[in-house]
């Protein structure tokens, strides 16, 4: 089980957390919204929560809650430059199809 960071996203997420000494990491999860389902959320973690999955690459932590791991599980975030800003996107396999906004997914588990 695991979730990766990309090179331009793991640049992105380090200047994120030397800019928030405070922050432990990167939380990222999922939540139930959207049209089709399920959205993906980061946000810099402020705690080590109960249950949570740590992973670590080039020393940044990513906490993953046990309920979010078997839906991101494998995923990698990547940083995508698009006209002036830039955007996270997330190449989740566990997605079997996107809302045509691409906000949210669902699973195969949804589907059955």
């Amino acid at each position: 089980m695991a979730v990766a960071l990309a090179p331009a996203a793991l640049a992105r997420v380090q200047r994120y957390l030397a800019e928030s000494p405070q922050a432990l990491g990167l939380r990222f999860g999922v939540k139930r919204t959207g049209c089709s389902g399920w959205q993906h959320f980061a946000d810099l973690a402020q705690d080590q929560r109960d249950g949570d999955h740590v992973f670590e690459q080039e020393g940044v932590r990513i906490f993953v809650d046990a309920d979010s791991l078997p839906l991101v599980d494998g995923t990698t975030i990547d940083l995508v430059k698009q006209r002036l800003g830039e955007q996270f996107i997330f190449r989740n396999p566990n997605a079997s199809a996107e809302c045509g906004c691409g906000e949210s997914f669902t699973t195969d588990a949804d589907a059955a």
